[in-house]
């Protein structure tokens, strides 16, 4: 006859305590690992999400003489970042569904890596661009999700993760800007290492991610549920009619020029300083500046802007900002060139404050989620044609005159759509009295 000591050990539903403490302590230490798994992964996934774009800006030039392309083309090349950004990030939720947030992220590192490796040996300019698209697309979809992974694996340190988040995307953004040109100078001035360069980043973004695909038990899905889940009956409310909201509109109007104004600057801003008379490694620099002004007010912004009832006048400051600055690249891009990087990165901080009005013109979760999905989509649309006007209006004009002129005319509707955003009110009432 077995011992009772036998079967505490072979019967399934008996559990020695020791040995369920031990395996308590085991899941623990693993929960613990794999969360600072997590924060590595965040990190290193936010620094690659703008690489891609301001790195090619550092080095448009020798982009375009080396692949041929046309001022036109190079435009189009600009715009693609805002497209990939609103076709790919709409696919983000559904994916996330079926494979996991962390998953789709780890899958969107390696689509960069993949991406900035393949575009500068492709051959051509379609290629160059459907490597683009590539990478561009992995973006996209960890742009979208990043923000799920925070609110889940850190339901209680939402604010310092992704200020740690902001902070790290806005050092990737200016780090690629501020240092491609001397890399590339480092690996023997070929344009082609000075863009590959950046994949190496991206694959060690994949590395943190693969254990966490691993230990899915350690997930807090898998202890407690999914935080980032809406409460019961919030499923239930009924969507909006967010189309009848002017606020939402605004917004979106707002979200769009905003985007059209980044994207140009990070495609363009490098060139005007270059073609002004700076050297490249310096209008690397100055772009580099015009984008680390986002890492302090990032976080200055929005904590003001939550505390006034009203948003407009923080939309007019940084507008002003922004017409200062186009002026001055108009009249004197060089004599003043650091003045004009810093007013722009100031102006820049748009984005911030958009994001911001978006959580606070809506009343409920549900609210806040189609406000967003409908103000950044339509926003993104609306900035495609942007970064490629600009590029058109440089090839037939020979010059920058007419694309500065065309920043500043789409600063004034920016700051008009920003204030109109900005008043006190919300979409839900807006939605349900039309």
């Amino acid at each position: 006859m077995a011992s009772e000591e036998t079967q505490t050990r072979n019967h399934p539903d008996v559990r020695d305590p020791a040995a369920s403490g031990g395996e308590a302590t085991r899941t623990s230490s693993t929960r613990a690992w794999t969360t600072r798994l997590v924060v590595v992964g965040i990190m290193l996934s936010a620094l690659n999400l703008r690489p891609a774009i301001t790195s090619l800006g550092a080095l448009l030039e020798e982009v375009r003489d080396g692949l041929g392309m046309s001022g036109s083309v190079a435009g189009l090349l600009t715009s693609v970042p805002p497209l990939c950004f609103a076709v790919f990030g709409v696919m983000a939720p559904r994916l996330a569904r079926r494979f996991g947030p962390a998953a789709v992220v780890c899958a969107g590192m390696a689509a960069i890596a993949a991406g900035l490796i393949i575009r500068p040996y492709a051959g051509g300019t379609p290629g160059f661009l459907a490597a683009s698209a590539l990478a561009l697309m992995g973006i996209a979809v960890s742009n979208v999700l990043m923000p799920v992974i925070v609110k889940r694996w850190f339901p209680d340190r939402v604010g310092s993760m992704t200020g740690a988040y902001s902070m790290a995307l806005a050092l990737g953004t200016s780090t690629a800007a501020a240092v491609t040109v001397p890399v590339t100078d480092a690996l023997g001035g070929h344009w082609q290492s000075g863009l590959a360069v950046w994949a190496a980043v991206a694959a060690a973004a994949v590395l943190p991610w693969l254990p966490v695909l691993r230990n899915r038990s350690a997930s807090p899905d898998a202890v407690q549920g999914d935080p980032g889940a809406a409460p019961r009956g919030e499923a239930q409310t009924p969507a909006l009619r967010i189309t009848r909201s002017r606020t939402a509109w605004a917004l979106a109007v707002f979200f769009g020029l905003q985007a059209t104004a980044a994207y140009i600057t990070m495609g363009w801003m490098a060139q005007i300083f270059r073609d002004a008379g700076v050297s490249a490694g310096t209008a690397g620099l100055l772009l580099a500046v015009t984008m680390v002004m986002g890492v302090p007010l990032a976080f200055v912004i929005p904590r003001l802007a939550t505390r006034l009832p009203q948003q407009g006048p923080i939309v007019l400051a940084l507008g002003v900002c922004g017409l200062i600055g186009y002026a001055g690249l108009y009249a004197a891009p060089a004599g003043g060139a650091w003045v004009w990087a810093l007013l722009l990165g100031v102006s820049n901080c748009a984005f911030p404050l958009a994001l911001t009005m978006v959580g606070m013109r809506a009343r409920s979760g549900p609210g806040v989620a189609q406000l967003s999905a409908f103000a950044q989509s339509t926003g993104y649309l609306i900035s495609i044609p942007g970064p490629l006007l600009v590029g058109v209006l440089y090839q037939h004009s020979g010059g920058w005159g007419q694309p500065i002129v065309l920043m500043i005319a789409l600063m004034i509707p920016q700051m008009a759509m920003g204030w109109l955003a900005g008043r006190d009110r919300t979409v839900e009432d807006e939605a349900a009295a039309r």
